[in-house]
């Protein structure tokens, strides 16, 4: 699920980045669409540390959301996403961002963090894992939101970004249900890793 994973040399390596596995149930009465998202609500908004070595992110930076998966316009009889389907691995330079057989693919902020990067810069569609900074002094939290839609489609012409699909589905959206995991690459803090389920009309499950 991860895009990075702790490394038996140095501190980290590439992760498989798999799309997890989601299912959900109880869907309200007129749901014509869905749509997913996921956040790490826990980015530090200043990235001079990130990964530095001698230095650390205190637990008490400022923080803002970081966008790992943007899926929007899925079909209305879908109840799960099976896993690996949005994404089997890491791809330098992303997946390809617009229309898939199970919804349309929003652009992640990788596609931001990775502009400097010659090797990895790209558009980056769909799911890609998380992968906190390995010297971050919080564990990082991933929030899903699976979205019931009053709209078959929510409308955008082109590529589009989490911040874009909240606000296309201001005044369309009938529920919504989260479900939260976290993750960390800090070695410390590694065995407080949990996960938090929660319910709501339409409930996702992760396994």
């Amino acid at each position: 699920m991860a895009f990075c994973i702790p490394a038996d040399k140095g501190h980290v390596t590439l992760g498989p980045n798999q799309s997890p596995e989601l299912r959900w149930s109880q869907v309200p009465a007129g749901t014509k669409s869905f749509a997913l998202v996921c956040h790490d609500s826990e980015v530090p908004t200043k990235g001079d540390d990130v990964n530095q070595e001698g230095k650390t992110l205190s637990a008490a930076m400022e923080r803002t959301d970081f966008y790992h998966w943007v899926l929007a316009d899925m079909r209305p009889e879908l109840r799960s996403l099976a896993a690996s389907l949005d994404s089997k691995e890491v791809t330098a330079g992303g997946k390809a961002p617009g229309p898939t057989d199970y919804g349309a693919r929003g652009l992640n902020d990788y596609t931001v963090w990775f502009a400097g990067d010659e090797k990895m810069r790209g558009e980056y569609g769909g799911y890609d894992g998380p992968c906190p900074p390995w010297n971050d002094e919080r564990m990082h939290e991933y929030h899903f939101t699976l979205y019931a839609l009053s709209v078959e489609s929510i409308g955008i012409d082109g590529t589009f970004n989490g911040k874009q699909l909240l606000a296309a589905m201001d005044g369309k959206i009938l529920d919504q249900a989260s479900w939260t995991g976290t993750y960390t690459l800090n070695k410390n803090l590694r065995g407080a890793v949990k996960a938090a389920p929660a319910e709501a009309a339409a409930v996702p499950s992760q396994q």
